[in-house]
């Protein structure tokens, strides 16, 4: 058993990555543009730096910046509608905090989102720490956000637990040296991406059987 388990928070703790796909796709629209069927994938797990990039260079004539405060502001009048836990995140958070796992999230999202999202869905204070990816130069995949959440909850990296459903997730995971849990949300892992984890579950259900008999 690990002594602590970081998660990442969209598509993994809260159904929220579909809404992210979704509005991805949405806002081409807006711009009159053809909807790029890479466009969320690519996006997925990345920060704001990395989304301007992969906009500018999907969608060149449009302003970048603009494209991503559009899905953004999208993303939040879906999560406003509603916002539900993953199958098995609750049973998982129970049975760590009964083992006496220290547990952090490190997401990628705003903490004012991180916050709100946790809180509606009743989660927030199962966390020992919080953690934005907006505190750092260098986001997922480098692992900084992983390095700095085990340090938050006094665990070495190599005695935790990653979970996450992106790619870039999933090597941020791998390369802070923690063993890194995929449960796919929009994207399936490619063998590349299998290798690099611990396990790929299709739950958290799944996971709870497998590992922690």
């Amino acid at each position: 058993m690990k002594r602590g388990a970081i998660f990442d928070m969209d598509g993994t703790l809260v159904d929220t990555e579909k809404y992210y796909t979704r509005a991805w796709f949405e806002t081409a629209d807006d711009f009159g543009l053809e909807r790029n069927p890479n466009v969320a994938s690519m996006c997925s797990g990345g920060s704001r730096l990395q989304h301007r990039w992969i906009i500018g260079k999907l969608f060149p004539t449009v302003d970048a910046d603009d494209y991503i405060d559009r899905t953004i502001a999208r993303v939040k009048r879906m999560t406003e509608e509603e916002i539900l836990l993953l199958p098995g995140v609750k049973e998982t958070l129970e049975r760590f905090r009964a083992e006496g796992i220290k547990m952090a999230v490190a997401s990628s999202s705003a903490m004012v989102d991180i916050e709100k999202n946790l809180t509606r869905v009743g989660i927030i204070d199962c966390f020992d720490a919080l953690v934005s990816g907006q505190q750092f130069d260098h986001s997922k995949p480098l692992p900084d956000i992983f390095i700095f959440a085990a340090g938050r909850i006094n665990v070495n990296p190599r005695d935790c637990w990653v979970f996450e459903d992106s790619f870039n997730g999933v090597k941020a995971g791998n390369a802070a040296g923690s063993a890194t849990i995929m449960i796919p949300n929009q994207v399936q892992p490619t063998e590349e991406i299998r290798a690099l984890t611990a396990g790929v579950y299709d739950s958290f259900n799944e996971f709870l059987r497998a590992e922690c008999q």
